[in-house]
């Protein structure tokens, strides 16, 4: 079943549908979750809560571009599981814990992306994991999410100065971790 055929059948709030978008966009939403909610089952719920407000929300998203409609798709959910996993994140307050995903996790939906570029981005995500919560969050919201620091300051209660301060110390630390080669390229992390 292809994408757009999936999205207008969870529209109709076709059961069998939303089945497999659901099966088919998880890991994705988990990846997301797991970047600010500390453990494999609170990002779990976290996604959960994501999938029934995309599913509440589903005929809000605008088919405009059927060539584009995936990428279109996932960066809206993208929006819907970070602000989902900021809400579980704050409601459970939660502090961090050193627990993994399972490996099938970080593929990325419909495609066969290599097992060096899991690999790394599995180690990017361990080592932002190793931040303080207060620079971890910032981080993803701005470089992996693409909020302004504006966006974060209202979404966190903090000022735009903190959002400011926070990303560059974050990035301060995850360059202490770069090995990188003779040109300065990021070869790995320690």
């Amino acid at each position: 079943m292809d994408i757009h055929n999936i999205l207008k059948g969870c529209m109709n709030n076709d059961s069998r549908s939303q089945t497999v978008f659901y099966e088919r966009y998880l890991n994705f939403a988990l990846k997301i979750s797991f970047r600010s909610v500390h453990s494999f089952e609170n990002a779990a719920n976290a996604a959960t809560d994501a999938f029934v407000k995309i599913f509440r929300t589903i005929n809000k998203f605008e088919i405009r571009d059927i060539d584009k409609l995936e990428a279109m798709l996932m960066g809206w959910i993208k929006r819907i599981v970070v602000n989902a996993s900021l809400d579980y994140m704050s409601k459970e307050n939660l502090t961090p814990q050193n627990i993994q995903l399972p490996d099938d996790v970080w593929n990325k939906p419909g495609s066969e992306q290599s097992g060096e570029n899991n690999l790394m981005y599995k180690e990017l995500i361990l080592l932002v994991r190793k931040l303080s919560p207060g620079y971890r969050v910032v981080f993803n919201l701005y470089v992996i999410d693409g909020y302004s620091h504006a966006e974060i300051a209202e979404k966190l209660g903090i000022s735009v100065g903190t959002s400011k301060s926070n990303l560059s110390k974050a990035k301060v630390f995850l360059q202490k971790h770069f090995i990188k080669d003779n040109n300065g390229n990021a070869l790995c992390f320690t």
